[in-house]
């Protein structure tokens, strides 16, 4: 960057500081989503609010299709296409 343009660009910096660290926060969150050991963490969880009454079976069934859902897209996220 030349001394022109990075005078020019000195007010934005901030702002170009601030959208780093947003993707970076963006990809941690991504990343801890398609966590399979996060998601049966979650589901370990949701199985004991279960078991203790915190939850409805409703509650519980419409939570577990959508970890189920997350942890199936995760791992075939992973898995390599071998029909290339």
């Amino acid at each position: 960057m030349g001394l022109i343009t990075g005078l020019l660009t000195l007010p934005v910096a901030p702002v170009r500081g601030v959208v780093w660290v947003a993707e970076k926060l963006n990809e941690a969150a991504e990343r801890e989503l398609s966590d399979p050991r996060v998601l049966r963490a979650q589901l370990a969880v949701l199985n004991q609010e279960l078991e203790a009454g915190d939850i409805m079976l409703e509650e519980f069934e419409r939570e577990e299709d959508r970890l189920l859902d997350r942890l199936h897209a995760a791992r075939a996220a992973r898995v390599p296409d071998d029909r290339r």
